[in-house]
C-alpha cells in the first residue's frame, strides 16, 4: 500500500508515494520555500523507468508537523524525520535532496548509513564543504539571507507581503511568476512559512560535528546560474565522502534544478542508482 503519511516525535507528516508499489524506493526531499510538489516534475520519470518515488512534506511544511521554537527545526530532528520514513519504508533507500533537503540528505547519510544506498545532493554540498567555501569564495556573500532570516516575525512579514521588493528578491534566486505564485499558495497561504524559516533558525542548535563523513556512494548536482551557492562548496563536498563520488555541472540553469532541469537531474540520479543496484 502507498503510505500517505507517517509519524515521528508525536508529529504526523504527509507524504506523496508514487510509481510502482514493487520499484526500489527513492526518497525525494524538499528544500525551501517549497514542498514534496518541487518533484513533480521529476517522479514522474522516474516512475516511468519503474522506481517508487516517496517524496514528504518535512517538519514545519506538513500541518501536522509544525512544532514551535526554533530548537526542534535542529539538524538531529530533521535527519530522525526522515530516518523513521525510510523505516516506514521497510528497507534501504536512495535518497535525493534538494536545497535545504539536500542538507537533511547530507545528515541522514552521515548519521543512518544503513538506511541509505546512495545519496544524490542538489545544489548543496556537504556542510563541511559549505562553511569552508565561506573563506575560499564568494558564498559568505551570497548567503547574507541566512543571517536575514534569524530575525523573529520580519522576514515572514517580508516574504508574505506580496510587494514588488519581495517578488524581485525571489526572481534574483531564480524562481519564475508561477513558481511565486505557488509559494504564496502553498507556504504563505498554508500557513508554512515560519516552519520553513525555522530551519534556519535552528542551525544554532546543531552541534558543530553532527554532519561527518559519508560512507554512500554520492552525486552532487549544481548549476552555474545558481544565486545562492557557490560551485566550492559543491566541488569540495568530495573530501568528506569516503565512497565514490561525481560532480555533474548543470549547464545555464537557476537553484531551482528539479522544475528547470528535471530530466539531467533524473539521469544523474538514475546514474548514481546505476553504480550499485
Amino acid at each position: 500500500m502507498p503510505i500517505t503519511s507517517f509519524t515521528n516525535d508525536g508529529l504526523t507528516f504527509d507524504v506523496t508515494d508514487s510509481g510502482p508499489a514493487d520499484g526500489v524506493p527513492i526518497v525525494l526531499l524538499h528544500g525551501f520555500p517549497q514542498r514534496a510538489s518541487s518533484w513533480d516534475l521529476v517522479t514522474p520519470l522516474l516512475n516511468q523507468r519503474g522506481y517508487r518515488t516517496i517524496a514528504p512534506d518535512q517538519r514545519g511544511y506538513s500541518p501536522g508537523a509544525r512544532p514551535k521554537g526554533r530548537k526542534q527545526y535542529a539538524m538531529p530532528h530533521l535527519a530522525a524525520d526522515v530516518a523513521a520514513l525510510i523505516d516506514e519504508i521497510g528497507s534501504p533507500v536512495h535518497l535525493v535532496g534538494h536545497d535545504w533537503g539536500a542538507g537533511v540528505a547530507w545528515a541522514v547519510a552521515a548519521n543512518y548509513p544503513d538506511k541509505i544506498k546512495t545519496m544524490t545532493a542538489v545544489s548543496v554540498g556537504h556542510p563541511g564543504a559549505f562553511i569552508r567555501s565561506m573563506v575560499r569564495s564568494n558564498q559568505v556573500l551570497r548567503s547574507w539571507y541566512m543571517l536575514a532570516f534569524q530575525f523573529p516575525k520580519l522576514p515572514e512579514r517580508v516574504m508574505s507581503s506580496g510587494n514588488a521588493r519581495a517578488t524581485a528578491a525571489m526572481a534574483q534566486f531564480g524562481m519564475t511568476p508561477v513558481m511565486v505564485e505557488q509559494f504564496h499558495n502553498n507556504i504563505v497561504d498554508d500557513g508554512a512559512l515560519t516552519g520553513g524559516l525555522n530551519w534556519y533558525r535552528g542551525l544554532p542548535f546543531t552541534p558543530p560535528s553532527y554532519v561527518g563523513r559519508v560512507s554512500a556512494p554520492t552525486t552532487v548536482v549544481w548549476s552555474d546560474d545558481d544565486a545562492a551557492l557557490s560551485m566550492r562548496q559543491a566541488v569540495d563536498s568530495d573530501r568528506f565522502v569516503d565512497a565514490p563520488f561525481t560532480f555533474v555541472h548543470v549547464d545555464g540553469a537557476s537553484h531551482w534544478i528539479p522544475e528547470e532541469r528535471p530530466g539531467e537531474l533524473t539521469e544523474a540520479i538514475l546514474a548514481r542508482i546505476a553504480s550499485v543496484d
